[in-house]
């Protein structure tokens, strides 16, 4: 299991404040603590830019880039900042992320053909729904894969996130089991010819809600899903417990 640090999003105040100032110290202090905390990879959500979001969007991957080689994942539902983030790395990242909505398929699966990047896919439907039961996310696996396919990727390129719940809803318990499923089958062959890889963001379990919850939902549904055959797993790196999990998941593999 890669550890992920989601940590440079556009939630994170820090980053907000740098980015509206172009100002690349901050950025470069929580990256550099990102490194020394031994995440694998790094996601880069820089949330909505209305103004300018091309430059700060070049800027934010340049200015990470600078202080670490860590691989890069380009997170955004917004393709002209994709392009940009393309357009700088340093190396090959991964692209995170379509669905079937039609903006994404269109706008952006044809720059992960055109730069052979891996492309992780959200089990979503048009409308952005995450349905709740394993037939459906596999479903939804199939159609979205052949999407894919079509277009000229291959499914090793292929990362499958069955979308984990908030724990504000109603169903978010049976929709963890499910998650665990759809991971299970989809890292054991069973739905494709092959084992495919997955990914989940554990952090939408308690996004906002950490007063709420205690960090042991998070560590108990990460057990479950290393189990089940996770690949990677988006995480706040500056949560020990969580690492030392997934350390202790490696080592049992």
């Amino acid at each position: 299991m890669i550890s992920v640090s989601d940590n440079l999003n556009g939630l994170n105040p820090a980053l907000r404040g740098a980015m509206k100032k172009l100002d690349p110290e901050p950025i470069q202090e929580i990256v550099t603590a990102i490194s020394r905390a031994g995440a694998g990879m790094i996601d880069i959500n820089p949330g909505y830019l209305p103004k300018h979001s091309e430059e700060k969007m070049r800027f934010l991957v340049e200015t990470i880039q600078a202080v670490t080689t860590s691989r890069l994942i380009l997170d955004s539902p917004n393709p002209s900042l994709i392009k940009i983030g393309l357009s700088v790395c340093n190396q090959t990242p991964i692209i995170n992320s379509v669905s079937l909505e039609k903006h994404k398929l269109e706008g952006i699966l044809p720059l992960a053909v055109e730069r052979n990047c891996d492309l992780a896919i959200l089990l979503m439907d048009e409308s952005s729904f995450s349905p709740p039961s394993v037939e459906e996310k596999i479903s939804l696996a199939l159609e979205i894969s052949q999407r894919c396919l079509k277009a000229g990727m291959s499914l090793d390129k292929l990362i499958f996130d069955p979308v984990l719940p908030s724990l504000s809803w109603p169903d978010s318990w049976h929709r963890i089991g499910e998650a665990v499923k759809t991971i299970r089958l989809l890292s054991t062959g069973a739905v494709f010819d092959q084992p495919v890889r997955t990914m989940v963001g554990l952090s939408n379990l308690r996004s906002g809600l950490k007063r709420l919850y205690p960090l042991e939902i998070d560590l108990v549904s990460l057990g479950m899903l290393g189990g089940a055959g996770l690949e990677y797993a988006l995480v706040d790196i500056f949560e020990p417990r969580i690492l030392q999990l997934i350390e202790l998941a490696n080592r049992m593999a």
